[in-house]
């Protein structure tokens, strides 16, 4: 039996952002539809050396048809000793035999379906005529996040970076995101797009019109205060208990979305809010396939502050995989191994 391997360097050339973003919405669609399953989150944190560990699985019916289970693995001290902070393996196997189909690096399927998918929240919730988008968060999630938001939303012509642990990471993030786009999603003719490093998050995010958040926090950054009627933000960094990114008062007077809600209920942006009293299960409008699906309303007024919280659910690195795969076969990349 046959099975498709792919290394960190493979899913690289392979993997095309709006394939995932396509690929995404699907899924998104699906789960609304009933037509999957998203199983127990499991999660490990290392006290030393210093790491987090998840294992995400899950089921795909409909036209995919797919199963298997990531396991990632993020230890932050592996700077130090020149290896990824960021790793793991992601298996899938056909849902109507079994049968396994790929096994390959997690790292940068992750990447890409968590791009894809908090710009999906900007395209389905923020304002059409949004024009600034902010970024907290300057590691190396953020870059995929504004390609993918960029693919869905050409009319941002300007976009805020903001690290509030270091402004010298923002400043230098800024200045090598055109050459990033360019070079490692193939994103063309978007000189028109100004990047800058802000300092002042207060007046940054008072001047934008979306908000995505890709950090590992365990306290609140973005204020109440701070934002504007109309604003969006997709919350994207919180997928594990005790990581929260935004003011849990944000959400009292907010449409709230998820792309999972009881996982999100339990260990994402949501969660401090919950557990504070601040909001219930019913304020929680549905989940983001459901909008795509037509199912429920997205925003219905231009000063609706929304809210899209993603933790991440192990259906969209399968259906990324399956991506992968298939694109693999058409470029002639990759390699088998028998089992």
């Amino acid at each position: 039996m046959e099975v498709s391997i792919f290394g960190r360097k493979d899913m690289q050339e392979i993997l095309e952002m709006k394939e995932v973003i396509e690929g995404v919405k699907a899924v998104y669609k699906l789960k609304a539809e009933e037509e999957t399953a998203v199983w127990p989150l499991v999660s490990y944190d290392f006290e030393e050396p210093a790491g987090v560990m998840d294992i995400k699985s899950g089921y795909i019916r409909g036209n995919i048809n797919l199963h298997g289970a990531k396991m990632l693995n993020t230890f932050w001290g592996n700077d130090n000793v020149n290896t990824p902070i960021f790793n793991g393996l992601l298996m899938v196997f056909d849902s109507n035999t079994g049968v396994p189909l790929g096994m390959m690096d997690a790292s940068y399927v992750t990447c890409m379906r968590t791009g894809a998918a908090g710009a999906i929240g900007v395209e389905v919730l923020a304002r059409t005529d949004s024009r600034k988008l902010f970024i907290l968060g300057a590691g190396k999630q953020a870059s995929f996040q504004i390609a993918a938001t960029l693919i869905l939303m050409p009319g941002i012509e300007k976009v805020y970076i903001a690290d509030a642990l270091s402004y010298e990471n923002a400043v230098n993030f800024a200045d090598r995101m055109p050459e990033v786009l360019r070079k490692d999603f193939k994103i063309l003719n978007r000189e028109y797009v100004d990047f800058e490093a802000i300092e002042d998050m207060a007046a940054g995010v008072g001047d934008s019109d979306v908000i995505i958040t890709i950090t590992p926090s365990r306290s609140p950054v973005i204020k109440k205060e701070w934002l504007k009627p109309g604003t969006h933000l997709s919350c994207v960094g919180a997928d594990m208990k005790g990581k929260v990114e935004i003011d849990p008062e944000i959400f009292t007077n907010a449409k709230i979305y998820a792309d999972d809600k009881k996982q999100c209920m339990e260990v994402g942006e949501m969660e401090l809010a919950v557990k504070k009293g601040i909001i219930t299960e019913k304020k929680v409008v549905g989940e983001v396939g459901a909008v795509i699906a037509g199912l429920i309303p997205g925003r219905e007024t231009k000063d609706e502050i929304t809210v899209f919280d993603a933790t991440g659910v192990a259906l969209l690195d399968l259906v990324t995989a399956k991506i992968a795969i298939d694109l693999a076969k058409e470029k002639g990349l990759g390699r088998k191994a028998e089992i």
